[in-house]
């Protein structure tokens, strides 16, 4: 003989809620996480451009790439404040 099993626990529309606001703060958790990661690596890529300016690497036509590096890391502090 196979016993079924019977045991149904419904979930009440506030727990469901609850459920819900924990699942959207841990999202929101992660990705101020990954800006965070993503904030350092620009800025680390700043730097080096800078450095590799300093040290005549790189040319003043190929400050495009700094300028993308610096409008990223603004974006990213933009979307911190909000």
């Amino acid at each position: 003989m196979t016993m079924k099993n019977t045991n149904v626990r419904s979930v009440s529309s506030e727990e469901k809620e609850k459920l819900l606001v924990l699942h959207e703060l841990e999202m929101l958790e992660n990705i101020g996480h990954s800006k965070e990661k993503y904030r350092k690596i620009i800025q680390a890529g700043i730097t080096q451009w800078v450095r590799d300016f300093q040290s005549g690497h790189i040319k003043v036509n190929t400050v495009d790439d700094l300028k993308k590096l610096i409008e990223l890391d603004i974006h990213l502090q933009r979307d911190e404040e909000i």
